[in-house]
């Protein structure tokens, strides 16, 4: 009895280990989603990586406005042709990550400081939050809020 007390006991410390393993693997994830769509999609000024990280009917709202996946392409593709085109480095940091049955949300800070010949032009602050669905082709963002913050 005290052998099958002990099995069942390792077993379902195993089960709790893995499930907390599983889900630092899916907010690690999903820290990546957000750092790596900024940085194709916005720094790299790629309309062409909107469906690679969005879903086709993401929306973000931004102080006040509503944009799609259409209005940001068309927002890009303008971006690139004015000259010169500054360098966007990113830097986050994440308030709160939950996951659960294939759906997440995501609280963080973002700066972003824009370069031209590595003279700063502008630094910016935001405070975002996200959600994001888990397809089958990985997770992809279905709605950003972003919100400007002072700069510290």
């Amino acid at each position: 009895m005290k052998k099958l007390k002990t099995i069942i006991l390792m077993i379902f410390f195993t089960t709790i280990s893995f499930g907390q393993s599983s889900m630092n693997t899916e907010k690690s994830q999903i820290k990546d989603l957000i750092i790596k769509s900024f940085d194709e999609i916005w720094s790299e000024l790629n309309s062409k990586n909107i469906e690679k990280y969005y879903t086709k009917d993401f929306l973000l709202l931004e102080n006040g406005e509503v944009w799609n996946n259409d209005s940001i392409s068309n927002y890009l593709d303008n971006a690139v042709l004015k000259k010169p085109i500054p360098t966007r480095v990113n830097s986050f940091e994440f308030i709160e990550v939950k996951v659960l049955n294939g759906m997440a949300w995501v609280a963080y800070k973002n700066e972003a400081i824009f370069t031209v010949e590595n003279k700063i032009i502008r630094k910016a602050h935001w405070i975002e939050s996200a959600t994001a669905i888990l397809t089958e082709n990985g997770w992809k963002l279905e709605m950003l809020h972003s919100t400007r913050a002072k700069n510290e």
